[in-house]
């Protein structure tokens, strides 16, 4: 079955960078587009960022963009969200997921995910 393991969080100040990866098993990496999602306390899980395919295309959400950068390794099957300038704000469980349908393009709404992480904590201290 599909399984997808986030690591990388952690404790940082403010200003500080932090790389979350996650290692995607289970089915053909290079098929599915991927994406990053966030969700804070009794909110809904927000997206963050996403990446095609073959990484030709990305899309971010506008608070992480210029900050944030998403790329990903097929040979690994490996998404990376590489946060630098992190403010409080970012404090927050991160969560990697998976398309739904094979060889569709990047998405940003939380229903065209269908496989889920365990997420990893982010906490940006001021």
């Amino acid at each position: 079955q599909v399984q997808l393991v986030e690591s990388g969080g952690g404790l940082v100040q403010a200003g500080d960078s932090l790389r979350l990866s996650c290692a995607a098993s289970g089915r053909t990496f290079s098929n599915y587009a991927m994406g990053w999602f966030r969700q804070y306390p009794g909110k809904e899980r927000e997206f963050v960022a996403t990446i095609s395919r073959f990484g030709s295309s990305t899309a971010y959400a506008d608070s992480v963009k210029g900050r944030f950068t998403i790329s990903r390794d097929n040979a690994k099957s490996t998404v990376i969200l590489q946060m630098n300038g992190l403010k409080p704000e970012d404090t927050v469980l991160y969560y990697c997921a998976q398309r739904t349908l094979p060889r569709a393009g990047i998405a940003t709404a939380r229903g065209d995910y269908d496989y889920w992480g365990q997420g990893t904590q982010v906490t940006v201290s001021s």
